[in-house]
């Protein structure tokens, strides 16, 4: 019971340096409440409340392991080399892609109750 609780201190620690360090992790959690807000303002059902949820959190998990690459990445050469550019441009890459397909599933949850 011991190693869990230590692992979650430690998933704790991972996720409070991502939000002092990293602005894209601010950013995603303050669209994230805005997103919380919308949705309980526009009283949406429990389905998309759950593919709300689902959404932000591997959003915010994306941003994590892109975070956790792009400081791989640094602790393993502090030199320009083209593989770590790579490495960290296709990390970044995944989370754009993420970020756009939860527009448009923002889109597709939210414009009903907006056009009313």
């Amino acid at each position: 019971m011991k190693s869990h609780h230590i692992s979650f201190v430690h998933a704790a620690d991972g996720i409070k340096t991502a939000f002092k360090t990293q602005p894209n992790f601010k950013i995603h959690l303050t669209i994230s409440c805005f997103v919380v807000l919308l949705a309980y303002g526009l009283k949406v059902t429990n389905l998309e409340w759950a593919i709300l949820f689902f959404v932000i959190a591997t959003g915010l998990s994306i941003e994590l392991i892109n975070t956790a690459i792009e400081y791989t990445v640094d602790l393993l050469t502090d030199e320009y080399h083209l593989l770590a550019k790579y490495a960290k441009d296709t990390a970044a890459g995944a989370m754009l892609v993420y970020a756009i397909l939860s527009i448009v599933i923002a889109a597709v949850i939210f414009l009903p109750y907006l056009s009313n």
